[in-house]
């Protein structure tokens, strides 16, 4: 089996000015690492990881797997020594997606919520587990696949390079077939497009993967660009094609913006704090009072005296009307009163905890009900799944008892700012 065409479009999206994705695309070798920990911290972390897939000569005897997973611990050696040596650089992290063409199968090395599809016969199928805390309880039977999308920890990735000195990688193979077409993406295109939209695209730009990795990009910033995008893909083929390469010969490496001494700017200040579920609630109408009949009465009452009229009631509907919107203020006093004195444990999109004050939900038009007071120097990662769930139920606690339970955790972690 050969591999035929090859297309990789980086986008940082709309959200963000800056990128933290890297790509590697450098027949046979392939991959995707989405770096965490802030714009430089991040970018950082993502472009270590990708400089060390470029010393990919395999060991004398070692098997593809065994090689895949060799570049994976090294590219996690290489951002556990810098996070732990340089204090700017600390609890940064990133995930890795790698695809390695051997012969009749592609191996893969996963860690983290990056992606890998494939394409065969004009259907779309993932191939990687996502690491993530939503992906965790989507496999326990905890949370649909449709509450998955808009949960509000859904951004929380629990494994990733950087954190440990050694991390857990999940390692498979693929057997190929002429035509078949693989794709590695971060998670902001999955995020922000579904499976239906990814494969309608593929469909339509089969032939031309240049333009169709443009396409999946900018789909991704139409349905909002909240996340950096990389979309790398590559074709089998039977026939050995004719390959344009560079003059050097030298690996393809991409990532985002060269680093520059500022801190993360977004274009939205809550662009970091994980997106909630959304709630609406309508109230009622209020329905008026009954009102008094007032047709004329009829011909042979009109000589009645005023004496012997019927009395006219006053309509009652003011009073309703006032009574509803007393009971309105109220409620809206009441519930400034509970967001001011609610807090909740969450993670930011970059994988630290955080404590936020309000409710953990968005109201129509993006109006979050919620704000960040504090982040710990802890990721969401370096927690075991039993943690992360008792961690980030979203039970609305005071804020004396939500700092109290992230200094613990940054206590027995060694992590105190």
């Amino acid at each position: 089996m050969h591999i035929g065409k090859t297309a990789s479009f980086t986008h940082p999206g709309r959200k963000r000015r800056r990128n933290e994705d890297s790509f590697v695309s450098d027949p046979p070798l392939f991959a995707i690492a989405d770096g965490m920990g802030g714009a430089q911290a991040g970018a950082l972390a993502s472009r270590l990881a990708a400089g060390a897939l470029r010393e990919r000569e395999p060991p004398d005897g070692a098997a593809p797997e065994e090689h895949v997973v060799a570049l994976v611990q090294e590219a996690n050696r290489r951002v556990h020594e810098r996070a732990t040596e340089d204090a700017d650089a600390s609890g940064m992290g990133t995930t890795m997606t790698v695809a390695l063409v051997e012969d009749d199968r592609v191996v893969f090395g996963h860690v983290g919520d990056s992606r890998a599809y494939i394409v065969r016969d004009g259907e779309l199928r993932q191939l990687t587990d996502d690491h993530s805390l939503v992906a965790e309880l989507v496999r326990s039977g905890k949370l649909s696949p449709e509450e998955a999308d808009s949960h509000p920890q859904r951004s929380v990735i629990t494994r990733a390079l950087g954190p440990d000195a050694s991390v857990d990688v999940d390692t498979f193979s693929v057997e190929v077939q002429p035509g078949d077409l693989f794709l590695l993406c971060s998670d902001g295109l999955t995020s922000m497009i579904g499976d239906d939209d990814i494969v309608g695209i593929v469909r339509r730009q089969r032939d031309d993967l240049d333009q169709l990795t443009r396409e999946l990009v900018q789909a991704a910033n139409d349905a909002g660009g909240e996340d950096n995008i990389t979309v790398v893909c590559f074709e089998l083929t039977a026939a050995a094609p004719t390959l344009v390469t560079s003059p050097a010969g030298a690996p393809v490496v991409v990532a985002g913006p060269e680093l520059v001494d500022e801190e993360e700017d977004t274009l939205d200040e809550l662009a970091d704090v994980p997106a909630a579920s959304i709630t609406t609630i309508r109230a009622a109408p209020v329905l008026p009072a009954e009102v008094a009949e007032t047709a004329e009465q009829p011909a042979a009452e009109a000589e009645v005296s005023p004496r012997e009229s019927p009395r006219r009631r006053r309509p009652r509907w003011p009073y309703y009307t006032a009574a509803a919107v007393i009971l309105v203020a109220l409620l809206v006093v009441a519930g400034l009163w509970a967001i001011s004195r609610a807090h909740f444990v969450g993670a930011r999109s970059d994988g630290h905890v955080a404590v936020y004050q309000g409710l953990p939900y968005n109201i129509v038009g993006g109006v979050h009900l919620y704000r960040e007071v504090y982040v710990s120097p802890v990721l969401a990662a370096q927690l075991s799944q039993p943690e992360r769930r008792r961690l980030f139920n979203h039970n609305l606690v005071s804020n004396n008892s939500a700092m109290a339970t992230v200094r613990q955790l940054e206590q027995r972690l060694g992590q105190q700012p």
